[in-house]
């Protein structure tokens, strides 16, 4: 692929460079962890996170989908646990990525934000240093790391994965619609919203909804970032623009290419994929494939993805020490229509605490150790790194919000998550425990209903009997209502909220606005 190269410096090595990324070459790090950890004679397990980008609780057949053929994922559900009540930390990017790699709410950590809900290009902070990854934890256990996709937690040097416990990575540094071709970028829509200028600021969306509904190559420059260890520091390049519809062919490829250098070692591989994120674009073997339509062909490619890490695991001969999890970041982006995704049952989608924003198809897969199962106790993407360190023998401590749900995956007991709170931005809209939600503030996304409500009577639901959230039924249930409110406080009393990292810099703006 052609396109425009940049240099990037590095860290506190400052080493400017353009890196063309072979698959041969491993970091001195890892050499020195493969010796001390004995090679292929660790019995410890590898772990595979499969992350999607806004695919709803509805776009898998295992899940429900009548037209979107997912067969491997399928495959996996049907001979693993798929998990019906698994939640994401956050129903937008950027904090349920920080969520589950630190296992850590997003508030107790400042990654969210009340008005800037995402971090966006030129970011200048990021994932603070002070945050210990699930990268970091597994390669101080001599685990080889490796991440093959978005990121979004931060572009500026220092807060590239590779700085947070990853060995080597190949993916786009944020969501693959923030650099549009012609179009005001990020700053200049706020200052336009600043300045009063509400007219410029609508066309430039008009514009970029059409754009949305028939994306094109040339209305993107989106970037694909290169990052590796190596013994005298980091190695970075970037590619832009790059080509959308190989997004997902070539991390699949990056991370079969992993899977073989790495069978000989433990090995944490992250796959969190760039779509169906929109602009939806699929390689050509994929275009009109769906009877979904496009959404259908970008999410018939994953599918085809996950099948080939599992058949690399195979070949490798370490598909039955491997557990694999398949999840979502947060719902389906209803906004976008037929180039969204859908919630099934579920009512409303990304950007709320609905239970379609933030309940996630989820399936946990692991050949010989996990039973197949369907799966109805609580679940969080938050809990995969206490999870994932008691499977190998490591230190949890870190990861505050976490549970352990190990005992539920092989069988030998309930999940002990039975409480889950439903943040947006800095604010507790709602709150889980056992069957029953509670309802603080509803509100719709992206323009869409419901209006922002604060209740004076929380709403409650029984999600077992009205997993829609049809029928509040807090006047029949006073001593739920009651105990719930006990509960909602003393998990306030233990969480203490951050400052919101994503604002500070609309402060910066709003200082450069001033006349």
């Amino acid at each position: 692929m052609g396109g425009k190269f940049r240099k990037a410096l590095v860290g506190a090595f400052l080493l400017p460079v353009i890196v063309a990324v072979t698959s041969g070459c491993d970091t001195a790090s890892s050499k020195s962890n493969a010796q001390a950890e004995g090679s292929n004679k660790d019995s410890r397990p590898n772990v595979v996170i499969l992350f999607a980008d806004d695919l709803g609780y509805g776009d898998l057949g295992s899940f429900g989908h009548p037209y979107i053929r997912t067969p491997r994922i399928d495959s996996l559900a049907a001979e693993g646990q798929r998990w019906t009540d698994f939640y994401v930390a956050a129903p937008v990017c950027s904090p349920s990525r920080a969520a589950l790699l630190t296992g850590r709410l997003p508030v107790r950590s400042g990654l969210y934000g009340n008005s800037i809900r995402v971090y966006f290009p030129g970011e200048p902070g990021g994932l603070p240093q002070g945050e210990t990854t699930l990268a970091e934890a597994l390669k101080s256990q001599g685990y080889a790391t490796a991440m093959f996709g978005k990121w979004h937690l931060g572009d500026a040097p220092h807060a590239l994965p590779t700085r947070h416990g990853f060995d080597e990575w190949e993916g786009v540094p944020y969501s693959n619609d923030m650099n549009w071709v012609d179009e005001p970028d990020f700053d200049a829509l706020v200052k336009m919203s600043l300045t009063g200028d509400t007219a410029q600021r609508a066309a430039a969306y008009a514009r970029r909804a059409a754009k949305y509904a028939n994306p094109l190559a040339a209305h993107f420059e989106a970037p694909l970032f290169f990052s590796k260890a190596t013994p005298d520091g980091f190695v970075d390049g970037v590619e832009q623009p790059t080509d959308q519809t190989q997004l997902t062919q070539r991390a699949t490829e990056s991370a079969v290419d992993f899977i073989r250098r790495s069978a000989d070692r433990p090995f944490f591989l992250y796959m969190p994929y760039s779509m169906p994120h929109t602009p939806l674009f699929r390689s050509d073997e994929f275009v009109d494939r769906s009877l979904g339509g496009r959404y259908g062909d970008v999410v018939e490619e994953i599918d085809w993805s996950v099948g080939a890490i599992h058949d690399a695991l195979a070949e490798a001969g370490v598909l039955e020490n491997t557990l694999v999890v398949f999840t979502s970041d947060n719902g389906p982006w209803l906004f976008m229509r037929e180039e969204g995704g859908v919630s099934g049952l579920l009512r409303d989608g990304k950007g709320t605490t609905f239970e379609g924003g933030v309940r996630v198809p989820t399936v946990f897969y692991w050949p010989g150790t996990i039973a197949a199962e369907v799966v109805s106790d609580i679940g969080s993407a938050m809990d995969l790194f206490s999870t994932v360190m008691a499977l190998v023998g490591g230190d949890a401590q870190s990861a505050t919000d976490g549970v352990d749900l190990s005992s539920r995956l092989l069988g030998q007991g309930v999940s002990p998550r039975v409480e889950m709170p439903y943040y947006r931005g800095g604010t507790l809209y709602a709150y889980r425990k056992g069957p029953w939600k509670l309802h603080f503030i509803t509100e719709g996304a992206y323009g869409l209903p419901p209006k922002r409500q604060e209740h004076d009577s929380p709403q409650l639901y029984h999600l077992h009997r009205d997993p829609a959230e049809r029928l509040n039924v807090a006047s029949q249930h006073p001593e739920v209502v009651a105990d719930m409110l006990a509960t909602v406080a003393a998990h306030k009393a233990r969480v203490s909220v951050a400052p919101p990292l994503f604002d500070a810099r609309l402060a910066a703006l709003m200082t450069q606005a001033k006349p």
